[in-house]
Parts: structure tokens; sequence; C-alpha cells
């Protein structure tokens, strides 16, 4: 957000955060990651796992536990995913199932 990572792949890119989990002994952080619009994501991962030192000890500054967990990157894909199921929804066999549903209630 700030631009304190200074990689020409992450300047000019608006990168979301949706998630992070955590594994049960706080050791490793998986950071799923999404570029806004989707563009670049192979590029943006690239530089994240790149300057992956850098942003753990940002993380390490910022987060109170006794010792930085380790980071993995990897691509969102909820908003694929949302997609695709958005898609099958509006296929005439669902719109057909679903209307026959409506007519039964």
């Amino acid at each position: 957000m700030h631009g304190n990572a200074h990689d020409p792949d992450l300047e000019g890119h608006i990168i979301t955060v949706p998630e992070v989990r955590m594994s049960p002994d706080l050791k490793l952080a998986t950071i799923y990651v999404m570029p806004l619009g989707g563009r670049d994501r192979d590029v943006v991962l690239a530089a994240l796992e790149r300057n992956k030192k850098f942003l753990r000890g940002e993380i390490a500054r910022r987060v109170n536990l006794k010792f930085a967990p380790d980071v993995r990157f990897r691509i969102d894909d909820r908003f694929d995913e949302a997609e695709r199921i958005e898609k099958l929804l509006r296929t005439p066999a669902v719109q057909k199932d679903l209307a026959a549903d409506s007519d039964e209630d």
C-alpha cells in the first residue's frame, strides 16, 4: 500500500489481500492475493515471492507474535469461482429448473 517494497513488477498494481490463513502453530501464513482486475497475476505473485523476506519483516513489526511466521503467497481464486457459479446459474437448464421450483411454491 505504501510502496515500501521497491519492485518494478509491483509498482502500478493494487493488490487485494482477502484472506490470510495461519497454520495451527502460527509458524506459516498463507496469504491469498489478487491484483486489481486480476491482471498480471503471475508477475505479481513472482514479485511478492522475491520480496518475501522484506514483507515478512514488515509483518513481524506489525503483528504481536513471539516469532514472525513464514509467509507464502497464493492467488485467491474465489472471484473466478464465483464467476463460474454465476455463469452456471444463468444457463438455460438451470434457469428452467429454477423456474420449475418457483412454480411449485
